[in-house]
């Protein structure tokens, strides 16, 4: 169990000097105790009460980054089981298994293709994270030679013959990937490549028991950034697995289950795999490993973690301004829309496939949806009237209409009143996907 506000007070200077930037020592203890916190806040703290808060002061799962340079991956440091309690703060790593018997031309292209993929998604890009390579003996050495040099993302490295891993962690010349895996049969030896090489470790175990046992010893044999593999492959088990993890590391502060977790889809329909893939995401795998790199499997697995790890107090949103969708004109429509980024961009792809340039006056609603705004009073006739002129969108076009989402046709009556007579407000569709023919049907050319 983690210590209390009133064990930590115990062990602090009691000087209630305010130089940790809180009023007192006491207050200061409740909030270390509630992670909100660090003990290097207070200049007073004495080596033994550091040693005997170490734990106090450690977050519940340790943050474990792998690789280095702008594309390194750093997975845990989470706080809550669930992200409406706060959030869940570094996303999940997706990476795509490589065979390391695969031809070295061939073995380069997919390593390659890996570090390649993204895609586009309201305004943000979404790439894959890691290349997870396995293969035996010195195929799998000269495998980490070639993925090194071709790999633009970070390398998780899958054999558990300390010997060959030795041997590979030597060719990949100070990536720091991560060593996969160390076993209750070879721990303290993959340990002390982890500690020599600086690189965080993968142990496994065959059940949460034996998992422990081995994260116990790994940690005993000097290697302090661990990734956890319950051993298990069956969805309904992984995913008991990874509940009981999480649970045991924030509500019982269960040390050799404070780290990041990695679970593998091993489905052979592509669907299956991405099933068992998006559950892991969704119930705390820290890595989730696939076998197969269909593009449409990709897209659909990173708009899932796109989704979880959005802070839900927080919507992506974008700046509010007066926005170009292809290359309009002064005789280009305008159209009235939020900055809920989820929003714009589906109007913006719906404008795109009308084939017909446009105008879109975003009006800042803290990025709420049309409804949602209009209901909150955010998005009324007053503040868009505001932004119309604000933008100055009258010196952009020759003609004075405005087109207003459907679903708040209440607005346009009021609308007209506030932009004067010049002015004419025309109701568009209820949904964005009536856009296309909206435009192509009712715009005058």
């Amino acid at each position: 169990m983690g210590l209390t506000g009133l064990d930590i007070f115990k062990q602090l200077p009691k000087t209630n000097c305010g130089d940790c930037g809180v009023p007192t020592c006491l207050a200061f203890a409740m909030k270390l105790a509630q992670k909100q916190a660090s003990l290097d806040q207070c200049p007073h703290v004495t080596e033994d009460a550091k040693a005997a808060l170490e734990g106090a002061s450690a977050p519940p799962i340790k943050l474990v980054t792998i690789g280095d340079g702008e594309r390194k991956l750093e997975i845990g440091n989470e706080t809550v089981l669930f992200r409406h309690e706060e959030t869940f703060h570094h996303p999940a790593g997706i990476a795509v298994l490589v065979e390391g018997s695969l031809g070295e031309e061939e073995l380069a292209a997919r390593v390659a293709a890996v570090g390649e993929a993204s895609f586009e998604r309201v305004g943000q890009t979404l790439q894959l994270d890691a290349v997870a390579l396995q293969g035996e003996g010195d195929a799998f050495v000269k495998a980490a030679q070639v993925a090194a040099e071709k790999s633009a993302v970070p390398l998780i490295l899958m054999n558990e013959d300390p010997t060959v891993m030795g041997k590979a962690l030597e060719a990949c010349g100070g990536k720091k990937p991560l060593i996969c895996a160390a076993t209750t049969e070879n721990v303290e030896a993959m340990a002390a490549l982890a500690k020599a090489h600086a690189c965080p470790l993968v142990v496994k175990g065959s059940d949460l028991s034996s998992l422990a046992e081995v994260s116990e010893k790994a940690q005993a044999a000097g290697a302090t950034d661990l990734v956890l593999d319950s051993g298990a492959r069956e969805p309904s088990q992984v995913l008991a697995n990874e509940t009981a993890i999480r649970r045991a590391a924030l509500r019982k502060r269960f040390r050799p289950f404070g780290f990041p977790t990695i679970t593998f889809a091993q489905a052979d329909d592509a669907q299956d795999e991405l099933q068992q893939a998006a559950s892991y995401l969704a119930k705390y795998a820290g890595i989730v490993v696939l076998r197969q790199m269909e593009p449409w499997e990709l897209l659909a697995l990173v708009t899932v973690r796109q989704n979880i790890y959005t802070d839900p107090q927080k919507p992506i949103q974008i700046e509010e301004g007066l926005y170009e969708i292809g290359s309009p004109n002064e005789k280009s429509p305008v159209l009235v829309t939020t900055n809920f980024s989820l929003t714009y961009f589906t109007v913006e792809g719906d404008v795109e496939a009308s084939r017909v340039p446009a105008w879109a006056v975003v009006v800042d609603t803290e990025g709420t949806s049309v409804l949602t705004a209009w209901a909150a009073e955010k998005f009324t006739a007053e503040i868009i009237a505001e932004k119309v002129r604000a933008f100055d969108v009258a010196s952009k076009v020759e003609h004075r209409k405005l087109i207003l989402p459907g679903h708040v046709a209440v607005l346009s009556g009021k609308l007209e009143e506030e932009l004067g007579q010049e002015w004419q407000v025309i109701v568009g569709p209820r949904e964005s996907s009536g856009i296309p023919s909206f435009l192509r049907t009712s715009w005058p050319s």
